[in-house]
């Protein structure tokens, strides 16, 4: 009788797995507007640090794309970054930023 429930659950837990790889729990309307409703009312901050915006690209960081733009070393501290990216970027961590979304970055080019 175990052995039965046993592969019962294994069956169902393969089912589980399937259907959440395959179809997904949330509807796809819902995540994909609750993404895009996100990133458009992240505003820029209006906060005395310049900023630029960027479109992140493949194995593109915060730290690269600020390096890019002013064609040197950072001037600041990554620590400084980081806060100066959070104020820009009201409640998005900078190891969360996603390829292909455009972003606001601290411009140190000054």
């Amino acid at each position: 009788m175990k052995q039965l429930f046993g592969f019962l659950f294994v069956i169902l837990v393969i089912y589980v797995i399937y259907f959440d790889l395959t179809v997904g729990t949330l509807p796809a309307s819902f995540t994909q507007q609750h993404v895009e409703a996100k990133i458009e009312t992240t505003v820029k901050s209006k906060t005395a640090i310049p900023s630029f915006d960027a479109k992140v690209q493949p194995g593109e960081t915060v730290i690269s794309i600020v390096e890019h733009k002013i064609n040197k070393p950072l001037p600041v501290s990554i620590s400084d970054l980081i806060d100066d990216f959070r104020k820009l970027n009201p409640s998005l961590a900078p190891e969360k930023i996603q390829i292909g979304s455009t972003y606001h970055f601290p411009d140190y080019s000054k």
